[in-house]
């Protein structure tokens, strides 16, 4: 049976010939991976307004330059998760890595509307494969459970660092030089982190196998139809979602696509449960890996919270407080600064269990969110209610990021680490758009009758079901997290699928022994 799974030990003694040096550079090669895709959002945050103008958008057109970017990359994750544990995930990571160079360069040249939203919408797909791909390959450069752990936390925190960092140095370029910087300024990251990885990135660490049918074509395996379906269905939601909140949730258009996109999403699940385990791109076993259903929930929450309190205070200081771009962006810093400090908290998944650590962090984010919804709604409560509350808030969403990121990777085998990236960075994405359309909704239903936008009634009616949401997510992890397979190691591959392979060698023998005479 040993000579079906040499991807096992591939996987097990390639990274260990890697220098310590060599660990280091790609490490800080995929952060600044999730540093890119971060930024290319967070940044225009600064440049919108400055985007309205020159390019004569509506704000509707405006809200599409970082929608149209979230709505594909959210919708790819699934198809770049599927190809990078298929095929050789350094060549997805790659091809994402200099295609978001590219993109990002043509996008600092143009100055009119469509073409903008076009490449927004192509910059959105490259971003995607570079996410689960670089876990992909990250799980496998460090195999160690504590320093898979460091590895992790270090990652998620460089996303953490862009959200706030994407808004100040946004606001930076666009105050002493020219929007078109907060294009080129990925261009510039990109084109070194893609010509690096090229040669340092050993091929043999993302190398596969056909497990079950070696000579089997690779692609028949990669499961199109589903994939394809998911991804429609993700476009149709996140559009139906993002419009819901601008043209009315009782408009004809934004009802069907988010029925039809509701229904495509059943039909996938019914038809994963029709293909092999090694051929379906999410197989129904997935969601009974240990603990994976509760973190999947928990990764609703983080990026949430993150962009809630962003768009919230950054609109309101701004167009209430009359704050500068670079003022608001100054005020925002305490979020990028605690959340990374937290995302060292990483190896300590491997001293407790993660389930007090992310506990700790939820408990943490509903003081802060209760604090929000108390006060916030004039300059002066910025010392006595949101810096503390973006202080303790940040930690604890970070502590709550940082550990279910390590946890979901440590239950799911390493050769599915490409499809787990793209669900956790879907579920991601999923929330932050329900969320955010949910508080949209909330918070124009509360103003009509609590004095307009110029009151702080609405946001705070917003962040008490933020405080809801988490609460929620606190009791989920203290009934349904199980701590009897904390610390245990890393399956390698899908016991289901080991016990086919096991079986499928047993016939194979059978039938050898049995036409061997015959030939003779």
């Amino acid at each position: 049976m040993s000579s079906l799974l040499p991807l096992s030990l591939d996987d097990d003694d390639e990274p260990r010939k890697l220098s310590v040096a060599c660990k280091l550079v790609l490490l800080l090669m995929f952060c600044l991976a999730q540093f890119m895709d971060t930024f290319s959002t967070t940044s225009l945050l600064s440049a919108i307004p400055t985007l309205e103008t020159s390019m004569g958008m509506n704000e509707a057109q405006s809200t599409w330059v970082i929608s149209a970017f979230r709505l594909t990359f959210s919708s790819f994750l699934l198809i770049s998760g599927r190809l990078s544990d298929v095929y050789n995930p350094k060549t997805v990571f790659i091809t994402g890595t200099s295609s978001l160079g590219v993109l990002s360069l043509c996008a600092g040249f143009v100055h009119r509307t469509i073409p903008i939203l076009v490449l927004r919408a192509m910059t959105g797909i490259a971003a995607a494969m570079t996410i689960p791909s670089a876990l992909k390959l990250l799980v496998k450069v460090f195999p160690d459970p504590l320093e898979q752990a460091r590895a992790v936390g270090f990652f998620a925190g460089c996303g953490a660092v862009a959200n706030m960092g994407g808004v100040l140095v946004g606001a930076i370029f666009v105050q002493w030089a020219s929007y078109h910087w907060v294009f080129w300024f990925v261009s510039c990251v990109a084109f070194p982190v893609a010509l690096i990885c090229m040669f340092i990135v050993p091929s043999q660490i993302g190398e596969t196998a056909d497990i079950l049918e070696p000579k089997k074509a690779k692609w028949k395996t990669l499961d199109l139809v589903g994939i394809i379906t998911l991804t429609v269905a993700f476009i149709l939601f996140i559009f139906s979602v993002t419009s819901g909140s601008t043209a009315g949730w009782k408009s004809p258009m934004v009802l069907v696509l988010l029925i039809v996109s509701i229904l495509m999403v059943i039909g996938f699940f019914y038809w994963e449960t029709l293909l092999p385990a090694n051929e379906a791109a999410i197989p129904p076993q997935t969601w009974f890996y240990s603990n994976f259903s509760v973190l999947f929930a928990v990764a609703l929450l983080p990026s949430f919270w993150w962009n809630a309190v962003m768009f919230t205070f950054s609109i309101m200081w701004q167009n209430v407080f009359n704050w500068s771009v670079i003022s608001s962006a100054v005020h925002m810093t305490p979020i990028g600064i605690v959340a990374f400090a937290t995302s060292f908290t990483g190896p300590l998944s491997r001293i407790t269990s993660p389930k007090w650590i992310i506990l700790t962090g939820l408990f943490l984010c509903m003081t802060a969110t209760l604090l929000l919804a108390l006060g916030g709604g004039e300059p002066e409560n910025y010392w006595t209610y949101v810096f503390p509350a973006f202080s303790l808030g940040s930690a604890g969403i970070m502590m709550t990021f940082t550990h279910s990121n390590i946890a979901i990777f440590q239950a799911a085998p390493s050769s599915k680490a490409g499809t787990v990236g793209a669900i956790y960075n879907g579920a991601l994405q999923f929330g932050s758009g329900i969320g955010l359309a949910a508080m949209s909704a909330i918070e124009t239903s509360v103003e009509a009758t609590h004095g307009g936008s110029e009151n702080y009634a609405g946001r705070a009616a917003t962040f008490w079901f933020v405080l809801g949401v988490v609460a929620l997510q606190f009791i989920s992890i203290s009934i349904f997290y199980d701590r009897t397979t904390d610390h245990k190691p890393q399956p390698t591959h899908d016991s289901h699928l080991t016990h086919h392979i096991t079986h499928n060698d047993e016939k194979l023998g059978e039938a050898n022994a049995t036409t061997i005479p015959e030939v003779n």
